[in-house]
């Protein structure tokens, strides 16, 4: 690695860091009208009377997005975590819908 002086260093962590800033806003954002998505969802299940998890559309939904991440140069194993999170979230609503409609 080339040597770098401290000031140059520091302009260079100031421009990655505004980079991550806006890409963390974009993420928060994505993740907002997902949610925003997924409410819908949750609540024309719970009309319906189907259940909040779907684990055939879950299995689909993790093997596209490890694909998805491999191609993308991401660590699919890292990919699928969050999307688990994400996923085990959208169960929480939808579940909470159904209890509603009870």
């Amino acid at each position: 690695m080339e040597h770098v002086s401290a000031d140059d260093a520091r302009a260079e962590l100031h421009r990655l860091r505004s980079s991550i800033d806006n890409l963390d806003a974009a993420l928060v954002h994505l993740l907002a009208e997902r949610f925003k998505c997924t409410e819908q969802v949750g609540r024309l299940k719970a009309g319906a009377g189907m259940p909040p998890a779907d684990p055939a559309r879950e299995a689909v939904q993790i093997a596209r997005l490890r694909s998805m991440a491999e191609t993308s140069g991401l660590d699919p194993h890292f990919a699928e975590k969050v999307l688990n999170v994400i996923i085990a979230e959208v169960i929480r609503n939808h579940e909470q819908f159904a209890e509603e409609r009870a």
